[in-house]
């Protein structure tokens, strides 16, 4: 019998990006595949289409991307350390654990208390209770493991000043540490500022962190002066009509105004 969820805010959309990862699971030949994400979206009570509408493909091709970054470096770090800031629903532990690695779940207490309901942490695996910004959730990270930190869906919901010192101080704890994040463009975030509503029944919460493709890597240069390296992960798993003009207007100017992936490395001892 599928149990009810009570969410609301920014731990709500933990809901939507489950709904776009498990229908798209679902489908022939799925861009993600991500059994667990079908299991857990079966066994919650929740109006997902009332909500946020038809499923697309966005938040599978995001989990995509993020597990072909993280899985060669898991080969080249065997029992080394992920952190999964903002977890939610993800289930990327599960797609991608190669029986070695340590992997550190980390989101707000009602999020985590959702997530204790529907995905029982399994040995290296551990679910904490804490905000992203409660800087103590490093202290539950041994600090001789190399580091891969993974930020979906998170930074955009947070104001620049909480960002950079969230950053900042990621990269000055943990030396030689790879960061990967998704970023949304200004033009979306003042959009989401004024109301975005995904749905007549559900407005998404405000977005106050944008920035453009063409700012990321001065920025945190600027605020990290250990980066070594910035690269902006392209979306590769569009279908139809999208991955025909997502890559073609990723060529033109106007790239600066696409959501991107970003994959920070900072420099080792």
């Amino acid at each position: 019998m599928p149990s009810p969820v009570h969410l609301s805010g920014v731990p709500e959309t933990m809901l939507w990006t489950l709904h776009n990862r498990a229908s798209e699971a679902m489908r022939p030949r799925p861009i993600l595949e991500d059994p667990e994400a079908i299991r857990i979206y079966r066994a919650i009570s929740y109006d997902y289409r009332r909500s946020f509408g038809a499923p697309d493909g966005s938040h599978a091709i995001r989990s995509r991307v993020f597990d072909d970054a993280v899985r060669p470096w898991m080969e080249a770090h065997p029992g080394a350390t992920v952190v999964e800031l903002a977890c939610g629903l993800e289930t990327q532990f599960q797609r991608v654990d190669d029986g070695k690695i340590r992997w550190l779940c980390v989101d707000v207490p009602e999020a985590i208390a959702v997530r204790d309901r529907f995905l029982s942490p399994p040995d290296r695996c551990r679910h904490l209770a804490c905000s992203a910004l409660d800087l103590r959730w490093m202290d539950e990270v041994d600090p001789a493991s190399p580091v891969f930190l993974t930020a979906q869906g998170l930074l955009m919901y947070l104001p620049e000043p909480e960002v950079q010192r969230l950053l900042q101080a990621i990269c000055e704890r943990f030396s030689g540490v790879e960061i990967m994040f998704d970023v949304i463009p200004r033009w979306f975030s003042r959009k989401t500022l004024q109301g975005f509503r995904k749905t007549r029944h559900y407005q998404a919460p405000p977005m106050p962190w944008g920035v453009n493709r063409d700012e990321i890597e001065p920025l945190l240069r600027r605020w990290c002066p250990r980066v070594d390296s910035v690269r902006l992960v392209p979306f590769g798993y569009f279908r139809g009509l999208q991955g025909l003009l997502f890559p073609l207007f990723a060529r033109t100017p106007l790239q600066r105004l696409l959501p991107s992936v970003v994959h920070l490395r900072t420099k080792a001892p």
